[in-house]
């Protein structure tokens, strides 16, 4: 793939000279150090992601992908196929969490069909790139093809990079019937964890049925054995249309230094496929909140994140995401818009005089 091979080589390390003005500034700025507390990180963060003294998280986009999985077969959700696309229909009319969240927040939506099994539309709301009719049961095995996992990266990768010719930060949501199942699988493959470890109830499954879907899980690592040092690898054996997509988001993202933050556990997922394919896009991530998945935490800590929110959700859709952006938008400001001590008149913080220690050199 053309456009994913460019991208890989494309991706930069943080710039630290723009990370070491923004924290200048902080110094500077009309309040006692340290006294924003994360918010001063992350403006410093961003500067560095950005390559600007001057980050701005104005303008957000949540990008919000769908499809299908073949392992819902394996009867490890609660609810049935067609929901995904009754949802997707539902995203597309404004009823979802999601839409009043991004209304409120300022947040642009955008809907990808990556392979919803029932098909939805035609709306202009609506991006299709339909990769299949939902991937095929990962317990007998693999999800995809290596065509249609490569596809998936690379058109993510294509819709991150138009976005951030626009937008200051990136979002990433997901919806899909048994996904995180195929989460789960990912995760225990990629942070090296047991099943058990990892595998949450999504749906308000009971404890039988948690057993099950776990049971489902180590039998689809166990058919396919998956490379963990192969993210396309793992994406083409366990992997979901909308994962590879969201996976090829924080690609494309991280090659034209834009910040993606990330919703839960299916798309914390997604960033550990990108950070496997490049070590590099991990550096780009915000982790939007701690979901109340089981796994969700696993995988922040494999990618080395610390969440901004925790509020028990488990929605998905990109929620938790749409209420993180704000806090990123909140620290830019803070950065940006405040005055020094210099430019406001205040006198800045009385310097105490150095005293002698007394005990011996």
């Amino acid at each position: 793939m053309i456009m994913l091979d460019d991208i890989l080589r494309i991706i930069e390390p943080l710039d630290r000279e723009a990370m070491a003005a923004a924290e200048r500034r902080q110094r500077q700025l009309t309040k006692p150090p340290g006294s924003l507390g994360r918010l001063e990180e992350l403006s410093i963060l961003l500067a560095g992601m950005q390559g600007d003294e001057h980050p701005r998280a104005y303008r957000k986009q949540l990008i919000l992908a769908a499809a299908d999985h073949g392992v819902a077969a394996s009867g490890v959700s609660s609810y049935p196929q067609e929901v995904t696309a009754q949802m997707v229909q539902n995203f597309l009319e404004g009823g979802a969490a999601v839409n009043a969240l991004a209304q409120r927040a300022g947040v642009e939506l955008t809907i990808v069909d990556a392979g919803v099994a029932i098909p939805v539309g035609p709306s202009d709301e609506l991006v299709s790139v339909r990769l299949g009719f939902g991937t095929q049961n990962i317990a007998d095995g693999p999800a995809m093809t290596l065509d249609q996992a490569e596809v998936a990266l690379d058109t993510g990768a294509k819709i991150a990079r138009a976005a951030a010719a626009y937008d200051d930060i990136i979002g990433v949501g997901e919806m899909g019937i048994a996904n995180t199942t195929s989460a789960a699988a990912i995760v225990s493959v990629l942070c090296g964890r047991p099943p058990e470890e990892v595998t949450g109830r999504g749906a308000s499954r009971s404890d039988e049925q948690l057993a099950a879907k776990v049971a489902v899980v180590k039998q689809a690592i166990a058919v396919n054995r998956p490379d963990p040092t192969d993210g396309i690898e793992v994406l083409r054996t366990l992997g979901g249309f909308e994962i590879g997509v969201l996976a090829g988001v924080v690609l494309g993202a991280a090659s034209r230094r834009t910040p993606v933050v990330l919703d839960g556990f299916i798309t914390a997922a997604a960033a550990l496929i990108a950070q496997s394919i490049v070590p590099m896009s991990r550096d780009y991530l915000i982790a939007g909140h701690r979901s109340a998945e089981r796994g969700h935490r696993i995988a922040l800590e494999q990618l080395r994140l610390k969440p901004l929110l925790d509020l028990d959700m488990r929605l998905g859709e990109g929620s938790g995401a749409v209420l993180a952006m704000g806090i990123v938008d909140a620290a830019a400001a803070c950065l940006n818009d405040m005055a020094t001590f210099g430019e406001a008149g205040v006198s800045d913080p009385v310097q105490q005089p150095s005293v002698e220690s007394n005990e011996p050199r």
